[in-house]
């Protein structure tokens, strides 16, 4: 019978707790000021567990005076290994001799249809959507398979590929 017994030291200090609203209210203004300047959200509350797919990537075969009008930026190693890496319709790989027998695509772990188009890699076999892949290059700036970290471009192709990507390097260099 009396009042219950208060915990002070377990409950936050008064002070904390305006500092984090304050945060709170900080991150809310900046969200509301992307959406004004009709930025994407920047903010998102739980990235992975959103049901939407991930955005298509713009095509990479973009010549650069295209390329430096975009608001996309692609490392120039990643737009030239996307223009030697093939691309086919599921379909096709399907017949005998073709394919490493893989049902889904090792990033997004979805299933592949007939009609969608996948990058098949020339050094490991492995296949992937098209845009997984793209993501995984252009994104991640990455020049591997994303299963067995295999170099995208075959060994007999790397200095040929390692020029093309200087020369282009500097043609952006010089138009800037």
């Amino acid at each position: 019978m009396g009042y219950p017994v208060g915990y002070t030291e377990l409950l936050l200090p008064r002070i904390f707790l305006h500092l984090l609203s304050l945060l709170g209210l900080i991150r809310t203004l900046i969200d509301t000021g992307f959406r004004i300047l009709g930025l994407p959200d920047f903010l998102e509350s739980d990235p992975v567990s959103s049901s939407s797919s991930w955005p298509e990537p713009p095509s990479m075969s973009t010549t650069v005076h295209h390329h430096q009008e975009s608001s996309f930026f692609f490392p120039v190693a990643a737009r030239l290994a996307g223009e030697i890496l093939p691309v086919i319709r599921f379909s096709e790989l399907n017949r005998p001799g073709f394919g490493s027998g893989s049902d889904c695509c090792a990033v997004c772990l979805h299933e592949f249809e007939n009609e969608d188009e996948i990058r098949r890699l020339t050094n490991c076999q492995h296949i992937f959507h098209r845009s997984c892949l793209d993501r995984w290059m252009m994104g991640y700036n990455q020049m591997t398979c994303p299963l067995c970290r295999t170099p995208f471009i075959p060994d007999e192709l790397q200095v040929a590929f390692n020029q093309r990507v200087w020369s282009e390097s500097e043609l952006l260099a010089e138009s800037t």
